[in-house]
């Protein structure tokens, strides 16, 4: 039996270790494994590619490694940071408890 999730050392490369240009297949087997590449190829690719993927470079018949790095981080909102939400008046604290002296 394979396991679903082949994402082992020796089963994948990492978009880290992949050169400055990497062909489709190696950016797939990278990002979702060996077992789910091709799936990834005919399924999700078409669909990035409509959302900003980063295009084949013509000269190196491949799509640079670093902008889809960059896009997987845009897509994921790692590179839009942290969002705080705005204090919303001053604080009060204790002013719920109030002193009445009943007698």
């Amino acid at each position: 039996m394979k396991p679903a999730n082949d994402n082992k050392p020796t089963a994948f490369k990492s978009l880290d270790s992949l050169p400055l240009f990497a062909t489709d297949r190696e950016i797939a087997i990278a990002i979702v494994g060996k077992t789910k590449a091709d799936y990834w190829l005919k399924a999700a690719l078409p669909t990035l590619e409509k959302s900003g993927f980063p295009a084949l470079d013509p000269l190196h018949e491949a799509r640079a490694v670093p902008l889809v790095r960059r896009f997987y981080d845009a897509y994921f909102g790692i590179t839009a940071g942290i969002a705080m939400a705005k204090p919303d008046g001053e604080e009060r604290l204790g002013s719920w408890r109030k002193n009445k002296k009943t007698g």
